[in-house]
């Protein structure tokens, strides 16, 4: 077994980053022991090797380190988590630590917490309907097993309830298969980590949720960790347990500004508003480990949260992850100044994934059909609504009138639910037909006629 190397040659320290000097055979990745001149012990890992000198990030942060008297040790290992089954319903710190006053995990194994890329001749594609309880996601923007789909939101808007309800109703419907969540959260406050908890706690959930919670005065070099960690978890429990896990991080904005802070400090050209130009390939190793694989019964499917600043869709955060990840869905300030839970948006929200996710024997015949037609219909009042605001309401035809209050049923009846209740696919379909059946039959023209006398509440009264 390699000695592990002792220096006490540090040559500077900034921001969460410390230069060691002199080094010898030293490998990117490292995990790094330090020691102060109190005895306190910290971790680090290497960001970077430059011939005989090291860049080591610092896991605690670098306060209260001298470069005189403390001692740094390189171990010759990578970051690795100890995974169990047990990890079930534990919540853990942003370096993988218990916190929930449980017992220390026994692992079952060790795995390198960035793990191995998917070759992409092995990936099955997403097909599996997950349903969410929530009308205007099943609806509208299913979400698929294997598939990563982003929440898009803003500062101040309910990203936190919405994730908290989709980790308590998530389920694959069909065969009974075990399913579990996996809960990252990374700078959030004392306050939404309480939410998250006791929310899990008292609706039964936690069993079946793995939690990471790394918090603001935390320091911001954990951020880089808490995802990886939860994905190492994630990918055990599906490829070695053969269960079905649904990935909630929040916030990937407070990741990417722990990013920005390191890139800073190790002095680098910045990118777009400051953030490092290698960001796109960093969330890409984070996103890119969701999937189904080719022989095996277990999938992993992402729901990364990030608020956009400012409420900017264009803002490098949200523009790079679309790219990565196949669609969107996006919260609205002005549903929710109306009241309106959740307050998601389906006109710029997007599923590339869900046309493989619905239908006969996945979710119901007349689904593709009816969401179709709902988006239509809705996207047409709300065009008149810009409308009245300019003409008033009164140069508006009969028919527009009948969009405009279609707009407002629809926003009412099929948008709104509460934060407790859970809608089945049927459920929201039936209601989606109930808002359809407001417009005459011949508006109709994106529903198959054989789905209208099938499922119209007109016939089904019959």
């Amino acid at each position: 077994m390699q000695a592990i190397k002792e220096y006490t040659t540090i040559s500077e320290i900034s921001g969460p980053l410390m230069i060691v000097e002199g080094i010898e055979g030293v490998a990117y990745g490292e995990v790094v022991e330090i020691e102060t001149a109190y005895g306190e012990k910290r971790r680090g890992q290497v960001l970077e090797v430059t011939g005989n000198r090291a860049v080591v990030q610092v896991f605690e942060g670098t306060r209260g380190l001298d470069n005189k008297s403390t001692k740094v040790r390189f171990t010759g290992e990578t970051v690795k988590l100890g995974v169990s089954i047990d990890m079930l319903g534990r919540i853990f710190n942003g370096r993988g630590e218990p916190i929930d006053k449980g017992p220390k995990i026994i692992p079952e194994e060790k795995r390198d917490i960035h793990g191995a890329p998917l070759n992409p001749a092995i990936r099955e594609y997403p097909r599996d309907f997950i349903q969410t309880g929530i009308s205007v996601i099943d609806g509208m923007n299913t979400l698929v097993r294997g598939q990563k789909l982003p929440i898009f939101s803003g500062s101040g808007l309910p990203h936190n309830k919405i994730a908290a309800q989709i980790a308590r109703q998530a389920k694959v419907l069909g065969e009974e298969e075990e399913f579990a969540v996996v809960f990252a959260a990374m700078g959030i406050t004392y306050e939404e980590a309480s939410f998250f908890i006791k929310d899990f706690e008292r609706t039964g959930a936690l069993e079946r949720v793995v939690a990471f919670i790394n918090l603001a005065n935390d320091p911001a070099i954990e951020r880089i960790m808490t995802p990886r960690l939860a994905l190492t978890t994630a990918e055990y429990l599906a490829f070695e347990h053969n269960m079905h896990v649904l990935v909630i991080t929040t916030d990937l904005t407070n990741y990417c500004e722990a990013l920005r802070e390191i890139s800073a400090a190790r002095g680098e050209v910045p990118g777009r508003r400051g953030y490092p130009g290698y960001m796109y390939t960093d969330l890409a190793t984070i996103y890119e480990r969701a999937g189904r694989v080719r022989g095996k019964k277990g999938s992993i499917t992402q729901m990364p949260i990030l608020t956009m600043p400012d409420d900017d869709i264009t803002h490098p955060i949200p523009d790079l992850t679309g790219y990565i990840t196949e669609g969107q869905i996006v919260l609205s300030r002005e549903l929710h100044r109306k009241g309106i839970y959740p307050p998601i948006d389906p006109l710029p929200s997007l599923s590339r994934l869900m046309k493989s996710g619905i239908g006969k024997g996945r979710t119901r015949e007349d689904h593709a059909n009816v969401s179709d037609q709902l988006y239509a219909a809705y996207a047409e009042g709300r065009d008149l609504r810009d409308l009245v605001a300019v003409v008033g309401e009164e140069a508006l035809t009969d028919r527009d009138k009948l969009y405009l209050k279609f707009a407002d049923e629809f926003e009412r009846k099929f948008i709104a639910q509460g934060e407790y209740e859970e809608r089945s696919v049927e459920q929201t379909l039936d209601i989606g037909w109930d808002l359809l059946s407001m417009l005459p039959e011949t508006e109709l023209k994106k529903v198959k006629r054989e789905f209208i006398e099938k499922y119209h509440p007109k016939y089904k009264q019959k």
